[in-house]
């Protein structure tokens, strides 16, 4: 399984249809991290997800000074680590607070199941009307680069 596959089958199993979900944010959004994906709320609140498709990308990330930082977590409602089955393994390198969801592929489809509820920030801050447009304008701005990327890599 690819990170692209799992991020495709994660924007379904959060709702693209009723979510702004965004890949990729890091630059103008005042994280000090690339988030792989943003998920908002109808109601303004923020889930993160972390996509890890291999053990090294996983262990690796236990020790990144982004787990220490908590000042990027405070518009956050919840963050979880997706990672395919076969890492459930390796899950003491996923910090406490995440939830975790696996990806499972059965006949070329990938299926997401939670594996563990992740807590919730209670102190979390809903976005202002202006932060979801901010978001939701990375993501239109995405469009357009796969777009161009897909003409020109034929």
């Amino acid at each position: 399984m690819t990170a692209n596959e799992i991020e495709i089958a994660v924007a379904c199993y959060f709702g693209y249809r009723k979510n702004i979900i965004v890949p990729n944010v890091s630059w103008g959004w005042n994280f000090n991290h690339e988030s792989d994906l943003l998920v908002i709320t109808p109601s303004g609140y923020v889930t993160e997800v972390e996509i890890k498709v291999n053990k090294y990308d996983l262990i690796n990330d236990k020790n990144k000074k982004k787990w220490q930082l908590l000042g990027w977590r405070r518009k956050l409602k919840r963050f979880y680590f997706v990672i395919p089955y076969d890492l459930l393994h390796y899950i003491e390198n996923i910090p406490d607070f995440a939830g975790i969801l696996f990806a499972w592929k059965e006949n070329n489809e990938i299926e997401i199941h939670k594996y563990r509820e992740a807590n919730i920030n209670k102190h979390a801050k809903k976005l202002s009307k202006s932060e979801i447009r901010h978001i939701a304008h990375l993501g239109a701005m995405r469009i357009w680069a796969l777009k161009e990327k897909l003409i020109y890599n034929k």
